[in-house]
């Protein structure tokens, strides 16, 4: 009986190699390294096409093989801050859930895989693991992991613009102003006469955004604040901000949360109050959950469209490693939507 032949060592039976690539892209294998590294002076429309023919083909290059050529490890890692000591497993929320996902497929797509590491007031786990450079979302100001990584010399992308931070390499972002503007022009066009806001005690772009313009917002139409902050890091803390919110003498007739959970904890404390939804109370929160399309009622949602921040800063990254000249600007604005539901009409 004959045996079938042992495939080659090293390679995977199936898997494509360099010369596969070169073979079908009809260049040097210099030029596929050249290309997929980017090093070397080679035209741009060349390296795309050597990218696209080793996608097409599966090519994933040794992670052992890029470290002796490169001096990379291939590995770039993803933190979000937290704030305090206190634990805070981002996965739970879905916006950063998706935005985790897309981000881990943009890096795959091009030869890179993903870290997740934590945000945590002790940086020398950072040094213990051959990173190529990392995004952070929501930096704070002064945020000690980014002048860390900043210090080692790392490249460096926010999501979120850092205020006060040390200059990163690039930021993604989206126009906070101008989507909390959005959402109080809706809820003041469905007939809101007093809108309060749920929102946080932390110093990210995010939340300090936000609850400025919302601030500055009241002043100009003439309407006295009504909001409640809380650590958004702690999942009891919001259900107690909306019931302080709700049970104040100037409760207000609308509410926008602004973060995924304010929504579910709305609805709940306005029925142990009494109150309709959006009969006595419209409602709107950010977020990215599809659970609020079948909340009773469904609830307007803000979408600050994470998988797009996730697949744009992995790019802006792999750009700034492998020393790819690009055309687009180093801070990226990504429009958010605002997906209306029952909450927010009457």
């Amino acid at each position: 009986m004959q045996r079938a032949p042992l495939a080659r060592p090293g390679r995977r039976p199936g898997r494509a190699g360099i010369r596969d690539v070169a073979a079908a892209a009809g260049v040097s294998i210099t030029t596929v390294s050249d290309a997929l590294s980017g090093k070397g002076r080679i035209p741009d429309a060349t390296r795309r096409h050597v990218r696209e023919v080793a996608d097409r083909l599966g090519y994933r290059p040794s992670a052992a093989a890029r470290m002796l050529r490169t001096g990379t490890s291939g590995l770039l890692g993803l933190t979000v801050t937290t704030y305090g000591e206190e634990p805070f497993t981002f996965t739970e929320y879905s916006c950063f859930a998706e935005m985790t996902r897309a981000a881990t497929s943009a890096a795959l797509a091009r030869g890179y895989a993903l870290v997740t590491l934590p945000a945590a007031s002790r940086h020398d786990v950072w040094s213990n693991v051959a990173l190529d450079g990392t995004v952070v979302i929501g930096p704070s100001d002064q945020d000690p992991v980014v002048s860390e990584l900043m210090r080692q010399g790392l490249p460096v992308v926010s999501v979120g613009r850092p205020a006060g931070a040390p200059q990163v390499t690039a930021w993604v972002d989206n126009d906070h102003e101008a989507a909390v503007l959005g959402v109080l022009d809706h809820l003041a066009d469905a007939g809101a006469r007093r809108i309060g806001m749920l929102t946080g005690t932390t110093t990210d772009t995010y939340t300090g955004l936000s609850t400025t313009t919302y601030l500055r917002w009241c002043e100009r139409v003439g309407q006295d604040p009504v909001y409640e902050s809380y650590p958004a890091h702690d999942p009891c803390a919001g259900a107690v901000a909306a019931d302080r919110l709700l049970a104040r003498p100037d409760r207000p007739d609308a509410v926008y949360g602004l973060f995924d959970p304010n929504g579910a904890d709305l609805l709940a404390t306005a029925r142990r109050y009494g109150l309709r939804v959006p009969d006595d109370l419209l409602l709107v929160c950010c977020s990215e959950s599809t659970m609020y399309a079948t909340t009773e009622p469904p609830v307007t949602t803000l979408s600050l469209k994470p998988k797009r921040i996730g697949t744009t800063a992995i790019q802006l990254l792999i750009d700034a490693i492998e020393g790819i000249e690009s055309h687009q600007p180093v801070e990226h604005v990504i429009p958010t939507e605002l997906m209306v539901r029952h909450s927010s009409r009457r």
